[in-house]
């Protein structure tokens, strides 16, 4: 079956081809040449999923934004794709009275209301341009794919759906229903184009149980109106026809107050790590270098895209760092192997056996000059993953983030620290301010026996060490609230430390650029909340997690109790959607998927992680203190 991430590719290719088809854009042999015109939120869900090179292959001769001055281009079909929200609607209307276009296909990422159908008509008749409006559709594709088997929901604006946006003291029930509404939008249009209606699994009494009430509801209205159902497969033109499968999956919805260590937590795996330090935002990185052409200290900003057309990258994403960097290692050395093979042909020739080394080395530099673009593009690509590697050393190293990374895993795994805690704070060669406020709210938040007295001595310390502290007025409100209500608070941090190896030891290569002495690591196999609880529910375990979570089969007629429904199904999931309201992360996404290749083994298991939003620490930790200064 094809991915998540393939089947969006599917539906915005037949958006392109004015929803005739997947393909290029053709009539007979020809292509026709189109605009694409998106607001930032289509810009976002095109852009890790089509490259410039596709649009063009594919018939687009420009992409603008829809706020963006625009010139008029005749006789060229104009294909919009974006939020009908109230400020693209006007814009659009706009265009229609400039005459910008000789052909309109709107393509909205969510569904338009009737209101504001008829609001868009009215402009296109005062215009006069309602013969050039072609197709009006509704795309369900609001979501973001940014790998196979995991999706986002925001990426600019994404403090929309933020842990913030919800947790906040001050918000008001409008706003939360429009957060859920926006929630539930999205996620039927995973389920659209997977062509499944899932098994919901929620926690009860917080926001991931309004998501799956509401979207139960969605999908059971779906369901019964079975002329327009998308889950049906009986219309050839629905997204469903043909994906059907007999094993419906399991969506498990968590809020991100299940877990607040993970998002905080250091980590030590090559996507993480470059979310964390490099701040990796939809595939792509920038990375800072030292210009090497300069004897100042100046230096330049480099782009580098990081999608499934990277093999390096797709096979050590969800590695550890030291393995990847020897990986790089061994790439370049094989990159300099060919290189002095294809030097080495350009030798002198002997006459008498002139004619026959003549055709011999003829055959051979004919295949390595065909050879050439393939290894010019691995160079290229050596390149690219030595720099970020490099830019990750450089932080590991000037930031002491093994110390941090091990330190956690202990506290978190429930080991004895080496060294007090106070000792790495008060350290003004260990890590920046914020590294340190990371590893004290681990502390604090796997502690049960944490005086107020101990309290106060680690924020004094924090102070003094330049953190800003707001976060902790959050976290003690926070952790009192949880104390009150029964077991709604944390999940235990089990697993923890397997064994501790120095894999930086000794230098990886000498006379290597990746220099990495010195540098300590942890080797950890544990299982994080939000993996064990999955585990739980596809495995049907007898569990708190299985009694505890509340059950939705949006197929029943009549909507159940959980204790009721859960007693039909006793089949283990093979297919599971984990969602985390509230914001997830790149180390949450890489447990899982080792979870689901551990499983694999026998059953085949497959699971797909989404969010609300991406968030590394940094990002976290600053809607943390937004929370604590609306406190104080």
């Amino acid at each position: 079956m094809s991915s998540l991430r393939e089947k969006q590719i599917a539906s915005l290719r037949r958006m392109i081809n004015l929803n005739s088809g997947v393909g290029n854009t053709t009539v007979g042999s020809e292509t026709t040449f189109s605009v694409l015109i998106y607001d930032k939120h289509g810009q976002d869900i095109i852009s890790p999923l089509l490259s410039v090179k596709d649009l063009r292959e594919m018939g687009i001769t420009l992409h603008m934004l829809l706020h963006s001055e625009r010139g008029e281009v005749p006789d060229v079909p104009a294909i919009y794709f974006c939020q009908p929200t109230e400020e693209n609607l006007i814009r659009i209307g706009q265009d229609f009275s400039d005459g910008l276009y000789s052909a309109y296909y709107l393509n909205f990422i969510s569904p338009i209301s009737r209101q504001k159908m008829e609001d868009l008509a009215l402009a296109a008749l005062q215009a006069g341009c309602q013969s050039n409006i072609k197709k009006v559709f509704d795309q369900y594709v609001n979501f973001i794919s940014l790998e196979d088997d995991m999706f986002t929901l925001k990426h600019q604006g994404s403090d929309a759906l933020s842990y913030y946006a919800i947790n906040r003291g001050d918000v008001k029930d409008s706003d939360i229903d429009h957060i859920m509404d926006s929630i539930v939008d999205s996620l039927f249009s995973v389920f659209v184009n997977l062509g499944q209606v899932p098994i919901i699994r929620c926690q009860r009494g917080n926001a991931a149980e309004s998501v799956a009430e509401r979207l139960d509801k969605k999908l059971r209205e779906n369901l019964r109106d079975t002329r327009n159902s998308f889950f049906t497969g009986l219309s050839t033109d629905s997204f469903a026809a043909g994906q059907l499968s007999f094993q419906r999956p399991l969506l498990v919805l968590v809020d991100r107050n299940v877990d607040l260590a993970t998002p905080l937590h250091h980590t030590w795996t090559y996507q993480a790590l470059a979310h964390d330090v490099l701040n990796l935002s939809l595939n792509r990185v920038t990375v800072t270098e030292q210009d090497p052409s300069h004897m100042s200290n100046r230096s330049k900003t480099k782009e580098y895209d990081l999608n499934n057309s990277d093999n390096f990258w797709s096979a050590h994403k969800g590695s550890a760092f030291p393995d990847v960097a020897a990986a790089v290692e061994n790439e370049l050395e094989d990159y300099k192997k060919a290189e002095t093979h294809i030097k080495g042909l350009k030798s002198d020739l002997p006459d008498e056996d002139a004619i026959d080394l003549l055709s011999d080395n003829t055959a051979k530099l004919t295949s390595a000059i065909t050879s050439l673009p393939e290894l010019l593009k691995k160079k290229a690509n050596i390149d690219k993953h030595m720099s970020i590697a490099m830019a990750l050393l450089n932080s590991i190293k000037s930031r002491k983030l093994d110390v941090f990374f091990e330190t956690e895993e202990k506290i978190m795994g429930r080991a004895t620290l080496e060294k007090p805690l106070l000792e790495i704070i008060n350290d003004p060669e260990c890590g920046t301010p914020l590294d340190k406020l990371r590893v004290f709210l681990i502390l604090y938040l796997c502690s049960n026996t944490m005086t107020d007295a101990e309290f106060n001595d680690y924020a004094k310390a924090l102070a003094d060490a330049g953190a800003d502290t707001k976060a902790l007025l959050y976290m003690k409100r926070w952790k009192s609230l949880m104390k009150m209500t029964a077991g709604g608070g944390m999940s235990e941090y089990t697993g923890g430390v397997a064994k501790t190896v120095s894999m930086f030891s000794k230098l990886m290569n000498q006379g290597s650029a990746l220099v990495v002495e010195g540098v300590n690591f942890v080797l950890k196999e544990n299982k994080l909340p939000i993996t064990r609880i999955v585990d739980h529910l596809m495995e049907l375990k007898n569990s708190e997690e299985e009694k505890e979570y509340k059950y939705f089969d949006p197929k029943m007629l009549r909507p159940g109790d959980g204790s009721v429904a859960g007693a039909r199904t006793r089949t283990p999931f093979q297919e599971s959607v984990v969602f985390v309201v509230g914001g997830g992360n790149y180390m949450e996404y890489n447990n899982l998927v080792n979870y689901a290749k551990k499983k694999a083994g026998a059953t085949n298991k497959k699971i797909i992680y989404g969010c609300t939003d991406v968030v590394n620490a940094e990002q976290f930790l600053n809607q943390l203190s937004k929370l604590g200064n609306d406190i104080s």
